[in-house]
């Protein structure tokens, strides 16, 4: 029996293109040290509009669910807690097992204090958390992500100076040689805010993450790496100033 032969498909534009390979842009690379990870629990990082401090669930967790129960804060978030005992037990959840920060990785959540009064909120309010998140110290890597403020607090220098603080304290402190911060694909304030930061867009992820409402998102990645540190660092510090 001859079976027939394949059917042959002329080149055209169903057929993939050649890829040509990226170059490495950094061919001098030198060994890089791990992150000096994870920080302590006491640490604290301040500034003129905001400190930082290491988010406790049973402390803060019903004062950030007051400033943060707006739908709006959570559209682009994974979850959205309907009561402060349901926040309070998803924050608790998010700090063990897999997720507790350790020597090899884990999740370190901040809580987010205005240092002066700001809109309807007195000194020292909470007004936001947010994260470092799939860090790889042996990467000298991490992400700053799940963020969310009240929403009198976006567009002020809430956010600006919260990202001033934490890069600092993962380029200058821990040691990184990369920070990520990725957002949906519909949230285009976020990725207009941080690309504001100085931030380089790397690309977009393809059905990448689960919403909230079961959909896939496409995630927009972006990266500040150790070289732009200085120009970055240096542009948010102007945009604070002004």
């Amino acid at each position: 029996m001859i079976l027939p032969s394949p059917a042959k498909h002329p080149t055209g534009p169903s057929t993939p293109a050649r890829f040509t390979p990226v170059p490495d842009a950094r061919p001098d690379d030198t060994a890089w040290p791990p992150l000096a990870w994870p920080p302590a629990s006491d640490v604290l990082l301040v500034g003129e509009h905001v400190r930082l401090m290491t988010l406790n669930p049973e402390r803060h967790a019903a004062e950030l669910f007051q400033a943060l129960d707006d739908d709006a804060t959570w559209q682009h978030l994974s979850h959205r807690p309907r009561t402060a005992d349901d926040y309070a037990a998803s924050l608790a959840e998010s700090l063990t097992g897999p997720l507790a920060p350790g020597p090899h990785g884990g999740r370190w959540r901040w809580a987010v204090q205005l240092t002066k009064p700001f809109g309807p909120f007195a000194a020292d309010a909470l007004v936001g958390t947010t994260s470092f998140l799939d860090v790889s110290p042996s990467g000298g890597r991490l992400e700053i992500g799940s963020t969310a403020y009240a929403r009198p607090c976006w567009g002020s220098a809430v956010n600006p100076e919260t990202k001033l603080l934490l890069l600092s304290y993962a380029f200058d402190e821990l040691g990184a040689g990369r920070v990520q911060i990725k957002t949906d694909a519909r949230n285009s304030r976020s990725q207009q805010a941080i690309a504001r930061l100085g931030a380089t867009y790397e690309g977009t992820l393809r059905r990448h993450q689960r919403r909230a409402d079961g959909s896939i998102r496409d995630t927009v990645m972006f990266s500040i790496i150790i070289e732009d540190w200085p120009a970055v660092r240096d542009g948010l510090q102007r945009r604070l100033d002004a």
